[in-house]
């Protein structure tokens, strides 16, 4: 997304990027948690990429993983997307996101590079705001809008007990939506925990189901079916997300609508998503789509389409992003708190998450909460 700009303006808002740091942090989760698709969580991963322009503004982007893959991400910034930048003008965003993409396409198309992308493009869309001295919600849209948003748990490991438990406890703090773990080998105990889960929230929230790409088509089709009666919101990422046309299928043959977008990594995949996959919603995660870009480039297609744009993670930062959608969906609130790092955590009010107006992305780091965790750093 290029904002429109006259030649003057445009030439007042140019600079030349001097210097590029990277941080490398490891940070504990309070108790482990677990999905079908990964396994046990114990920590996450954050890499930050601290940009300084000529113009004496410099930007901080980041993103992070669930566990593996940190360090790595940290030294394709280092040393394949660094020297890329340097001395380049930081206002080019979209030029810059481009190259780094098709220079490095052979090696890294996708995976860790779409990582690496993202927090430097993060980093240059808050020195962009910083510049315009407004916040990303109003640099990407107009009006911001307070956000859906729910509470998305990593709960495949808890007993029907604490997952009923914990349920309920975010309905009580004031999430209007949650959303459960499935992927258990026999799909009747994840029915009977959708149940329960039913049963003591209540029908006016909404819940929503993710099973982490463990299933097949078939066994899908057959939780899918087996859940309707509960009123399920969405069935996020039944299967892998690259068998574009088993989600049609399964689309085809139950009620419940499907989402997916977390694992995009380039945005053909999105595009290939939404043509093939019946999609109800659409969550991509500027953490791993290549940044601030790469998530409007996919909003900007879901719009298209027809279909609510979601987020998955990073709720501090995609907040933003959402509110300044008009077709926004819902804001997860993700297990991993990003947030609490920060100096300005996710604000919430009457069920709805709320956009900072502080110029920048929003996003600042506490380092006094944050450097503990440090492991590496350029």
């Amino acid at each position: 997304m290029e904002l429109a700009q006259s030649p003057d303006e445009a030439k007042s808002l140019r600079f030349s990027i001097q210097s590029v740091k990277v941080e490398y942090y490891r940070i504990p989760l309070a108790e482990t948690l677990m999905d079908a698709g990964h396994g046990p969580h114990t920590h996450f991963e954050l890499i930050l990429c601290r940009i300084m322009g000529s113009n004496g503004i410099e930007g901080v982007g980041y993103t992070y993983t669930g566990g593996a893959g940190g360090r790595a991400i940290a030294t394709l910034i280092e040393e394949d997307l660094k020297p890329r930048i340097l001395g380049r003008d930081g206002s080019a965003i979209e030029e810059i996101w481009s190259s780094m993409q098709s220079e490095l396409h052979y090696v890294g198309r996708g995976g860790l590079l779409s990582f690496a992308i993202s927090a430097v493009d993060i980093a240059l869309w808050d020195m962009r705001c910083i510049a315009f001295d407004k916040p990303l919600c109003l640099v990407t849209g107009t009006a911001p809008r307070r956000v859906n948003c729910y509470a998305g748990f990593i709960d495949l490991n808890f007993s029907e007990r604490k997952l009923v438990d914990n349920a309920v406890r975010h309905i009580e703090r004031g999430f209007e939506a949650i959303k459960t773990k499935v992927g258990h080998d026999d799909y009747r105990e994840d029915v009977a925990r959708v149940a329960a889960i039913r049963e003591a929230i209540g029908p006016k929230h909404k819940l929503m189901v993710d099973a982490n790409y463990s299933m097949t088509v078939d066994k899908a089709i057959a939780f899918g079916r087996a859940i309707e009666p509960y009123d399920i919101y969405w069935f996020e990422e039944p299967i892998s997300p690259d068998e574009f046309e088993g989600y049609g299928q399964i689309a085809d043959n139950i009620r419940v609508p499907l989402a997916l977008g977390e694992n995009f990594r380039i945005i053909e995949e999105a595009k290939r998503a939404i043509r093939y996959c019946r999609l109800g919603f659409v969550q991509p995660d500027a953490s791993n789509i290549g940044g601030i870009t790469g998530w409007l480039r996919v909003a900007a297609l879901a719009r298209a389409a027809d279909i609510a744009i979601c987020s998955h993670g990073m709720q501090e930062l995609h907040v933003s992003l959402l509110a300044s959608q008009p077709h926004a969906g819902w804001l997860e609130v993700h297990s991993f708190p990003i947030d609490r790092y920060t100096k300005s955590p996710l604000a919430m009010e009457a069920g709805k998450a709320i956009a900072p107006l502080a110029k920048g992305t929003g996003v600042v780091f506490d380092d006094a909460v944050l450097r503990p965790h440090l492991m590496y750093e350029t």
